[in-house]
């Protein structure tokens, strides 16, 4: 292969030789420098899930766990919000938006921190998250009044 190639020419050669996980390291060399968009960043993020709602595929952007993204250059700093501070998978979640976002080829660092100010709150999610996670009360319905009236104990 020779190095004479243009860009897009010699990223293809690449993509072919070492397929996709290699294309996005050798894109960040030999692509362009610009800063990843927004849209980018927060499509990244929509891969990222909470383990609690991976499940219904509530993202933490849905969530709204996401405070902020500043980007400068090819740097992303984002700043998450968590539901509590006990969440027992919050070191994964971090690493898990560090990935994703990390990934994205005109993303050369990522830098996420966990902010405390606002407090998430459930009006945070978005209404499609919000329709996910709402009790279907039809169904619960029936369930209270039979154990009201005594019945299935």
């Amino acid at each position: 292969m020779t190095l004479a190639l243009p860009g897009s020419s010699l990223r293809l050669a690449f993509v072919e030789a070492w397929g996709l996980r290699e294309r996005r390291s050798v894109e960040k060399v030999v692509g362009c420098a610009a800063s990843p968009s927004r849209e980018a960043v927060i499509g990244a993020l929509d891969n990222c899930y909470d383990p609690c709602c991976r499940e219904r595929r509530i993202s933490v952007v849905d969530m709204g766990l996401i405070e902020s993204i500043d980007i400068q250059n090819s740097k992303v700093k984002i700043e998450m919000v968590l539901t509590t501070g006990w969440c027992p998978f919050a070191s994964r979640l971090l690493e898990m938006v560090t990935e994703e976002v990390g990934a994205l080829p005109e993303v050369d660092g990522v830098e996420v921190d966990v902010v405390w100010d606002p407090a998430w709150t459930p009006e945070r999610m978005s209404k499609s998250a919000r329709e996910k996670l709402r009790l279907p009360l039809e169904r619960l319905e029936p369930l209270r009044e039979a154990r009201l009236r005594g019945e299935g104990k």
